[in-house]
């Protein structure tokens, strides 16, 4: 017989009624939440290497929530969890050249692969730890010549070179004394003499954009910036302890980078000069290979300054070279890739100097009695350089739409805004180019500079994530700052304006780690860059990045739409950054001292 609910209240059974009807509640809600959608999740895009293996859980969680007051971001209901790096390099870590099982793995390490990019299939999502003691560092200009020793706590390059007197130890401090026996009287001195030695190469005016290769800590790129010169110092990681990051700590333009098997992640034709001091560099080596890489991002016409200094005239190699200046191999290259030896001299202090120059058009070429290095085939050029081999061949030099040799850029600071030699021919590419100086040049007076709660005085190394045209970097030309464009390799190639311009710049994607050092910026900028990363990465792993190679006390700023600033908000808080909306597109982040260990 079927039990009523109406006769059980008759019998007063209500026991059994409480039951049944906190068994259809339990029920109802059980089934409610297996068939509706009340969360979503970050994390879930696959990183670049495609994997087939199953994703791993989503470490972030966001709950739907009603709209947030205006001007407020949406609140975070469940953070990211975040952990430390670990390991003996934990604090310096860089991903893509800290990844010692590949580097392990190499089948030659002749050519030094082992320096070059070798990143992890996903890219971490750890966060670096503060070495011991570290504080804000020292402002500019101070900082050119001292800076905090917590703050990059490397012994070790002191020791190595203190017969040269590159940088000493000076109580809480790393002092740079800008000379030492490698410039013995001093660094301005030194490029004084190569001005003296070519004038035509006018620092400032004709000569604004240069190239340091193998740069020490980096004193001859921090001295010319008194010359209105920006230059681009590179070197190995770890070639000698920490160089790069003791130049980026003083405030000084600087980037891994290591000539081996692959090009440089620069355009063709856009340094004005390329400079190398008593570097150890075989440029012959390998067919020639790394000459003929330096000649490919040389602008036509432009100067290669090859200096030699006593410090190395008891080491029998470099005897030889600084007995013959000019060392057959080095003389055959050089003549074969029609570069003209245009200056040489010797300085009071010892140092030897040879200037070549290299052609403005391809008739040398062409008139070579031994085509070696025979010219590339231009159908297989590639336009990006990232993860492309070295050439052994030399690209026939650029020409106008009327066949004319590319003219050189306008005298700084004129080049700044006037139309760029690499502009594209393309209709209306002209008006394009000045629409945007214009408007960049209004947004960062009007909103960067004023609206936003960023201290500008405390702002010295700046990088624009997604540069475009350089924009936002030549509306900031007065401020005492310097900005690494960086132009993502899945955009368009715009970075050989931004050299035209009088600007450095740098290939890169955002899907892998940045070859930098922990905590060597102090803002990041990004204009609508997201949007094209979320098809092939996870913006979470991007922002661990960003946090990695901000300075605590840093700020990023990023403009976007409404969707996408939802989105970085809550991880961007997830990592105890404070965090500000202006005019519902402008997101300022503020990296305190927090590391996921409880530290603040």
């Amino acid at each position: 017989m079927a039990i009523s609910v109406q006769n059980l209240i008759k019998e007063r059974k209500y026991p059994f009624i409480f039951s049944l009807l906190a068994l259809i509640l339990i029920t109802s809600l059980l089934l409610t939440k297996t068939q509706s959608p009340i969360a979503f999740t970050l994390g879930l895009v696959q990183s670049r290497s495609q994997s087939t293996s199953p994703s791993p859980p989503p470490l972030v969680q966001i709950f739907p929530t009603s709209n947030p007051g205006p001007g407020q971001p949406p609140p975070v209901h469940d953070p990211l969890s975040w952990s430390l790096c670990n390991g003996a390099v934990a604090a310096d870590y860089i991903p893509c050249l800290d990844n010692f099982k590949a580097i392990k793995a190499l089948k030659s390490r002749r050519h030094m692969e082992r320096k070059e990019r070798h990143c992890p299939e996903r890219s971490p999502r750890c966060l670096v730890p503060l070495p011991r003691g570290y504080r804000v560092p020292v402002p500019w200009p101070k900082s050119r010549d001292m800076i905090w020793f917590d703050n990059v706590p490397h012994p070790k390059l002191v020791e190595y070179k203190k017969d040269q007197n590159w940088v000493r130890k000076s109580g809480e401090y790393l002092v740079f004394p800008g000379g030492g026996t490698q410039f013995k009287d001093g660094v301005t001195h030194y490029i004084e003499f190569i001005e003296k030695t070519l004038p035509v190469i006018e620092w400032g005016k004709r000569t604004r954009v240069i190239l340091d290769v193998g740069c020490g800590v980096a004193s001859f790129g921090g001295y010319l910036l008194d010359k209105d010169v920006i230059t681009m110092s590179f070197a190995p990681k770890d070639e000698h302890e920490a160089q790069i990051q003791l130049a980026l700590e003083r405030g000084i333009p600087a980037t891994l980078s290591v000539i081996g098997t692959q090009k440089l992640p620069f355009p063709d034709n856009v340094y004005d000069l390329i400079h190398c001091a008593r570097c150890r560099v075989p440029w012959e080596s390998d067919g020639g290979k790394p000459l003929v890489e330096l000649n490919r991002i040389l602008r036509p016409g432009g100067f290669f300054v090859w200096s030699a200094t006593p410090v190395y005239l008891n080491d029998e190699r470099h005897q030889t070279i600084w007995n013959c200046f000019l060392y057959c191999p080095m003389v055959a290259l050089t003549e074969s890739i029609c570069w003209k030896v245009v200056a040489k001299g010797v300085d009071s202090s010892g140092i030897g100097l040879v200037i070549y120059k290299k052609p403005v058009s391809s008739s040398c070429y062409e008139t070579r009695k031994d085509n070696i290095p025979p010219m590339c085939d231009q159908n297989n050029g590639q336009n990006i350089s990232w993860y492309t081999p070295l050439d052994s061949c030399l690209a026939p030099l650029p020409v106008d739409g009327m066949g004319n040799s590319y003219s050189w850029p306008a005298p700084w600071p004129k080049r700044l805004n006037s139309k760029p030699p690499h502009l594209s021919a393309e209709r209306d590419a002209e008006e394009i180019f000045y629409e945007d100086t214009e408007h960049w040049s209004a947004l960062v007076l009007d909103v960067y500079l004023e609206g936003l709660a960023i201290n500008w005085s405390s702002v010295r190394n700046v990088m624009d994530m997604n540069a475009g045209y350089g924009g936002f970097a030549a509306s900031l030309r007065d401020m005492p700052l310097w900005v690494m464009n960086v132009i993502p390799v899945n955009g368009p190639d715009t970075l050989s304006v931004i050299f035209d311009r009088g600007l450095i710049g740098i290939y890169h994607d955002w899907c892998e780690s940045f070859n930098t050092y922990p905590r060597t910026y102090d803002l990041l900028h990004s204009s609508f860059l997201f949007k094209n990363l979320t098809q092939r990465c996870d913006i979470i792993e991007v922002a661990a990045e960003m946090d990695r190679i901000l300075r605590p006390g840093g700020f990023v700023l990023v403009q976007d739409t409404v969707e996408m600033i939802n989105n970085l908000t809550p991880i961007f808080r997830s990592l105890h950054w404070s965090v500000d909306l202006y005019q519902e597109q402008f997101l300022v982040g503020k990296k305190g001292f927090w590391r996921p260990d409880g530290r603040s």
